[in-house]
């Protein structure tokens, strides 16, 4: 009877639970949260930045719980958090974060593999042979014995994951794993996430900004608004939940959801590409389309005349004795231009932003600023207002106590209208309510908000943003694209690194592949975009088989409609 009433347990029972920061007098961060969660179940829990998403993880291990004041129950396994043994919640609670660098600790990818078992003291053979175990199940035996510096972020990443599952943990936690990986590499990752959860039996609890690769293979999907539960539910019955409420969280869902809802579709809603494929070819398998694509726009000129920023082969290495990072980079920038460049992780595209900005030094090649060379600029010179960089990692630029201090800085000693800069800038990156906060107290999206409202007071004319849009939220995306646009129409022009293909293809002028250390080539996000297997867009892998060039969730539907009107009375819709 016991055994039997241990298993029908909640592995995790959250009851009214509130948690407020020692920095926030009024706003509550958790607001009595009631969450109950089975063992096995793959849970996704999503939501705006800054809704409280992090917080509710952390609250689940007591070493990783936030500093401030907190009211309310949380059960693991039916035992009050607090009194379950920290080597238990070692290794029965594994967690991994968003950054894959901030949790390796040892030099050596078999050392990371064996650190958390040594930690919990097991002998020899038992190590030995969970270190193989893993190595094998996850593929790593061909980079075993290689340094962790050698290895790209989905490595890391991998390795993150599998020094957790070597402990064996009862429930894996995952605090938005991808946001800092590729589409391929995430792919991967969260498919492996899910194989375990499947294979293992591991209970999943996983935040993650981009549901596409998620959302279908969740038992139970959470949305948080505002520190509290707004819904929960089904994967396929969230998405119409979102709608009925006419939630900002609707825009966050997979391509094949907001063409489905946006088409006027009945039934069960597809989730993944897949059923969005057999969504269309469903609705237009007796006739072929009328209108198959989009106006893609104006050919891509390579010749730039007058370029603002001009990077003319060059070349870095990080260290004499390693290979090359940049292998003749060649590019230029027209003045007002989003200028976007995707790849993979590890394949130089970080290390050229940081070469621009004079961080690094390329030991080949010349940069040119303004028809200038680079070299000829003074510090002073070049970073007030004319270039400005947004680092992948925003904790970076944080130096005070609170984030009004933080932008404080920015602004000149004498500076007469430092209050209204500041109320500017906190309005158009939404962080007005954060101004009083610690800056490591907020979610890896309001970070980057604050870390972007910092960079915009020194008035650039050329920013660079190393994946801007990670940690943000998709609602907080259609804003920040707003703000590129008004940069934009200012004259400032945008050199973007990202992993986030969506975003690319909706607002940027031209879009390049990085590989090997170079650009190979550069085009409109319609013609890149629709040329591409893997990197390229969910709506445009979903509807290549009926329309020519839809790339956007924008350009589907249209498509849809203009093919589809004046069918409604015939079709029965």
């Amino acid at each position: 009877m016991w055994a039997a009433a241990c298993f029908d347990m909640a592995i995790f029972e959250i009851k009214d639970l509130s948690f407020k920061y020692p920095s926030s007098e009024e706003r509550y961060a958790l607001s009595h949260i009631d969450l109950s969660i089975e063992k096995g179940e793959y849970i996704t829990v999503c939501g705006r930045s800054g809704c409280g998403k992090t917080t509710l993880l952390r609250h689940l291990k007591s070493v990783l719980t936030p500093h401030g004041k907190r009211t309310g129950d949380i059960l693991f396994n039916g035992v009050d958090i607090s009194k379950v043994s920290l080597y238990d919640q070692s290794s029965k609670i594994g967690f991994v974060q968003q950054n894959p660098d901030s949790q390796i600790v040892t030099d050596k990818v078999w050392h990371e593999l064996a650190f958390g078992l040594e930690s919990l003291g097991l002998d020899q053979r038992t190590m030995r042979l969970r270190v193989a175990e893993m190595a094998s199940y996850f593929g790593i035996q061909s980079w075993f014995s290689k340094s962790v510096t050698e290895l790209s972020g989905g490595q890391k990443q991998l390795l993150n994951l599998a020094s957790i599952m070597a402990m064996q943990p009862e429930v894996l936690i995952l605090d938005e794993p991808a946001s800092q990986l590729d589409p391929i590499a995430a792919s991967d990752f969260l498919n492996t996430v899910r194989k375990i959860n499947l294979e293992l039996g591991t209970t999943v609890i996983i935040t993650e900004h981009r549901l596409e690769d998620i959302l279908h293979a969740s038992d139970r999907v959470v949305v948080m608004e505002n520190g509290s539960i707004l819904a929960a539910g089904s994967p396929k019955s969230i998405g119409m939940e979102l709608k009925e409420k006419d939630s900002d969280m609707f825009c966050a869902m997979p391509s094949p959801v907001q063409v489905f809802y946006a088409a006027g579709g009945k039934g069960d809603c597809p989730l993944t590409v897949r059923e969005g494929r057999n969504f269309l070819s469903e609705e237009f398998k007796d006739e072929e389309p009328k209108v198959s694509s989009v106006d893609s726009g104006e050919e891509y000129d390579p010749d730039v005349k007058d370029p603002v920023l001009e990077v003319k082969e060059i070349w870095f290495r990080y260290e004499k004795d390693l290979p090359d990072v940049l292998k003749g980079l060649s590019f230029k920038l027209r003045k007002g231009e989003i200028f976007s460049i995707v790849g993979g992780n590890g394949t130089g595209k970080s290390t050229s932003l940081k070469c621009i900005s004079t961080a690094l030094a390329p030991y080949r090649g010349k940069i040119f600023i303004k028809g200038k060379d680079i070299r000829k600029y003074t510090s002073e010179e070049l970073f007030s207002g004319i270039l400005a960089m947004l680092p992948q990692d925003p904790q970076c630029l944080f130096v005070k106590k609170t984030v009004r201090d933080d932008l404080l800085e920015m602004l000149p000693r004498k500076a007469q209208d430092k209050e209204d800069r500041i109320r500017e800038v906190s309005k158009v990156c939404e962080i007005e309510d954060l101004l009083s906060s610690h800056p490591y107290d907020l979610s890896g999206g309001e970070q980057q908000r604050a870390a972007l409202a910092k960079i915009l007071l020194t008035d650039p004319e050329i920013l660079l943003l190393d994946e801007p849009t990670k940690g943000m939220d998709a609602f907080f995306k259609l804003k920040f694209a707003s703000v590129l646009k008004k940069l934009k129409e200012r004259g400032v022009s945008i050199v973007m690194v990202s992993h986030d293909v969506e975003f690319c293809a909706r607002y940027s002028d031209s879009v390049s592949m990085f590989f090997d250390g170079a650009i190979v080539t550069t085009n409109t996000p319609n013609r890149f975009f629709t040329k591409n297997s893997f990197y390229t867009t969910a709506a445009n892998r979903m509807s290549r088989h009926v329309f020519a060039n839809a790339v956007t969730n924008e350009d589907v539907i249209e498509l849809y409609m203009k093919n589809k009107e004046g069918k409604g009375d015939a079709d029965g819709r």
